[in-house]
């Protein structure tokens, strides 16, 4: 570990402990524990404190099996604790409000009953969202067709679909089954192409090339493509590149290929991760070098970009369509609400100026096997004439 790294660990480790103190502090004393039940919520509030830090060194400081399975516990408490954390500061918001009214009115609230009823809520209530979070990360992701609109879109290539897959996160707690399922659910939809925007792997080419193998069996009549997203940059990019593309997966570095369906020219661009310059300066992101040498009469330009970000810059060059992931849609609460503050967008189908960008909410899940309020997706993107798309291009599952 390096010296910055241990210094972010560091800070990380004082503000987890800080945290477990203030949320102790807030709930053991107003839910009425004594004696044995308080020495058992703070023991617990200890465990978590040391199994979370635990969780996120285990994969790459110890040997499988033992890694991932601390890394399934530290990581499974880091997502309990987290909504726990939430709910209790949510839960001192209205306490102080329900204060202010009461001290502006001068109801009398039966505030023992109050604190015991919203102390013992909020551990059920995390303990609930950590369940179904569970559930919703672990169960293999929904296909959503997205219908989208194209200017001048040639009638053949009408209904032309991708699909895309993004943010997989093979790691700790994601393994081979789980992709294969995602793989057996991507070519049951036979796609024209499949696109794949980065964020594939949490971890070394030796540590998870077997848990990424089935990806090889990614089939498309016009070709599986792949771009990196960050993710690839913290593990390797360069080894992991070289395995996709032994995997037979057409890895976009800044570069464009063409194809021909119903023999008309339709670009697909990819650039690297936006991040990939402090990484590598030879790698930083280009979507100008990507569409360089590209047919000028080619409809749609596609351009795959592992950020939203990345659409400021790609949209004056004329791409038509980008596709997007790195955002997990902020994968549970209340994550969604900051992803604005980096990212133009964080899920769905919108406008940046004359160019469409999708963004995918992952089709797996980082850290926490954890997901609420943002369901995990495999994209079929359809391609349709401007004017037959008056019904809406609006997400819908199935």
């Amino acid at each position: 570990m390096s010296l910055r790294q241990s210094s972010f660990f560091l800070r990380f480790l004082t503000l987890g402990a800080l945290a477990h103190v203030y949320v102790g502090a807030r709930l053991i004393p107003d839910a009425g524990f004594a004696g044995a039940g308080a020495a058992t919520a703070i023991l617990l509030l200890i465990l978590s404190c040391i199994l979370i830090p635990l969780g996120m060194l285990g994969r790459s400081s110890v040997h499988p099996p033992w890694g991932d399975r601390i890394a399934w516990v530290g990581l499974i408490a880091m997502g309990l604790f987290s909504s726990l954390f939430v709910l209790t500061v949510l839960r001192d918001v209205l306490l102080l409000a329900a204060w202010l009214i009461d001290l502006a009115t001068g109801v009398a609230l039966p505030w023992i009953d109050l604190r015991r009823i919203s102390a013992l809520a909020v551990a059920a209530l995390a303990l609930a969202a950590t369940l179904v979070g569970f559930y919703n990360a672990r169960r293999r992701a929904q296909v959503v067709t997205v219908d989208v609109p194209i200017e001048g879109l040639p009638a053949d290539l009408d209904g032309f679909t991708i699909v895309q897959i993004s943010d997989i996160h093979v790691g700790p707690t994601i393994k081979k089954r789980y992709v294969q399922a995602i793989v057996d659910a991507v070519n049951a939809e036979t796609p024209d192409v499949i696109a794949i925007t980065g964020d594939v792997v949490d971890g070394s080419v030796e540590q998870l090339a077997a848990q990424a193998s089935p990806l090889a069996q990614l089939r498309a009549p016009f070709g599986v493509y792949l771009v990196t997203g960050n993710h690839e940059y913290y593990s390797g990019a360069t080894p992991w590149v070289a395995e996709f593309r032994r995997m037979g997966l057409r890895v976009l570095m800044n570069e464009h290929a063409v194809i021909h369906p119903a023999g008309l020219p339709v670009v697909v661009a990819g650039v690297t991760d936006y991040s990939a310059g402090a990484f590598d300066p030879q790698q930083r992101s280009n979507p100008k070098a990507a569409l360089a040498g590209a047919p000028a009469d080619a409809l749609p330009k596609i351009l795959l970009a592992h950020q939203p970000r990345s659409a400021a810059a790609a949209e004056p060059l004329g791409y038509t369509l980008q596709l997007s992931g790195h955002t997990h849609g902020g994968q549970f609460f209340p994550w969604g609400f900051f992803v604005r503050f980096q990212q133009p967008f964080t899920a769905g189908l919108h406008r940046q100026g004359r160019m469409w960008v999708y963004t995918s909410r992952g089709t797996g899940y980082w850290g926490p096997p954890k997901r609420l309020g943002a369901p995990s997706e495999i994209t079929r993107l359809r391609l349709r004439r401007a004017q037959s798309a008056s019904s809406g291009s609006g997400p819908r599952s199935r």
